[in-house]
């Protein structure tokens, strides 16, 4: 991640994708929060990934949305899928993203289907392996994505023409 991105000027949608309620065992009883999972995105080759936790459920979602804001990730789109595959890894997580063709759609599990969606991903094939837990899942997906590159950042990099780095 170089240079952080503006949240306020990008047109932002968020997704919950996981409420989980968390109880701390006191001397009194049992205290209970939730806690929840929420992905932001322009569906224009922005996302990120946050986490909030808090007495009231739509105080919790308000505070993984402002955390995801702060969390966002610029992914390279070709055209409307990934410039090539892919393997994310977060934990005992790992998520294997695969171009696909025009047309194909996002075939993806439930929580890294809502990341791809909201990155602005239209035609990628992912798949899960290892654990499945949402959080782990959720969090090798943005690792996979970050680190895509495509062939014209490639060529800068290493000063020569797209066409030299391809053919």
């Amino acid at each position: 991640m170089s240079e952080r991105i503006d949240a306020s000027v990008l047109d932002i949608k968020e997704k919950v994708v996981q409420i989980n309620r968390v109880t701390k065992v006191v001397k009194g009883g049992r205290n209970f929060r939730f806690s929840c999972l929420v992905v932001v995105g322009d569906e224009n080759g922005h996302v990120g990934i946050g986490s909030g936790k808090a007495v009231e459920i739509p105080e919790a979602i308000r505070k993984g949305i402002e955390d995801a804001k702060k969390n966002m990730i610029s992914v390279p789109i070709v055209g409307t899928t990934i410039p090539h595959e892919i393997k994310g890894r977060f934990g005992s997580g790992s998520v294997l993203m695969m171009p696909a063709g025009k047309g194909t759609g996002v075939i993806a599990g439930g929580a890294v289907r809502a990341v791809l969606e909201l990155a602005g991903i239209k035609d990628i094939r992912a798949k899960s392996l290892g654990s499945n837990n949402a959080n782990n899942m959720v969090r090798a997906t943005m690792d996979g994505l970050s680190e895509l590159v495509t062939v014209e950042s490639v060529a800068k990099k290493r000063g020569k023409s797209p066409e030299e780095i391809v053919g």
